[in-house]
């Protein structure tokens, strides 16, 4: 396996919200997962924090994630717990209220492939030299299109856009969207929504085609997304299914 995980501030915001990690465990599975926090007082970097280090911490110390039933209830317990960390940390921290976090995580075994969201930071595989979406974006907008109330194009340039439905930290129960998907993949992509507000998931596709390390491609595409404005934090986090281990 090759992979690589890069996260940026962007060209507008002062400081970086995002956290992503990547984790191999004694087992040879994987853990990928971006968040994406918000909230004022650097609390949105609070939240996305202790998601990644709570959920990176309990994937290492698990040491193996055993059948697909058995990971899937580790996915749910590990976000819940992570949920009510983060929300603690708002009620002991009152200038902290309203902080919170989105989350994107996949699993990969020699058996299973299983991705997991909150908000809307977005997961896809890699195939046949292209990108495909898994997760669904939490978002007000994408309601409103799912529900036909508004086309495509207007979604693009929705004055709401950024309005969240569901958050990690934001109330005391949340349920994650959970994706059991075919094992048949080249790779696995995770980003924030730093780079899909401005890169067309073709373009994302074509660097990921190139000829280039892993690193390389996570650095390419920040660079990408910075020169299109970087109106936001820039998390990617990608793993290719073949080639050398690249502990970045």
């Amino acid at each position: 396996m090759e992979y690589a995980y890069l996260t940026d501030p962007g060209k507008v915001r002062e400081h970086n919200e995002d956290s992503v990690i990547i984790v191999k465990n004694h087992n040879n599975e994987y853990l990928l997962a971006v968040a994406d926090g918000m909230g004022g007082h650097r609390g949105g970097e609070i939240a996305s924090s202790i998601a990644i280090s709570h959920i990176g911490k309990s994937f290492r110390d698990l040491g193996k994630l055993g059948k697909k039933e058995d990971a899937i209830l580790w996915i749910k317990n590990v976000v819940s717990e992570a949920n009510v960390l983060i929300y603690k940390y708002t009620e002991e921290n009152p200038e902290s209220s309203g902080m919170g976090t989105t989350i994107v995580m996949a699993l990969l075994t020699k058996d299973y492939l299983l991705f997991g969201n909150i908000g809307d930071s977005s997961g896809y595989v890699y195939k046949d030299k292209q990108v495909h979406k898994i997760t669904n974006d939490h978002t007000l907008v994408n309601l409103l299109l799912k529900s036909g109330e508004i086309t495509e194009e207007e979604a693009k340039d929705h004055p709401r856009k950024n309005v969240l439905m569901k958050a990690l930290g934001a109330t005391t129960n949340v349920e994650m969207d959970i994706f059991d998907v075919e094992t048949d993949v080249e790779g696995i992509f995770l980003c924030s929504d730093g780079l899909t507000n401005m890169l067309e998931d073709d373009q994302i596709s074509k660097v990921l085609n190139e000829e280039i390390t892993a690193d390389e491609k996570a650095n390419k595409l920040i660079i990408k997304a910075n020169n299109r404005g970087g109106t936001d934090n820039i998390s990617v986090a990608f793993l290719k299914k073949d080639g050398e281990n690249s502990d970045n």
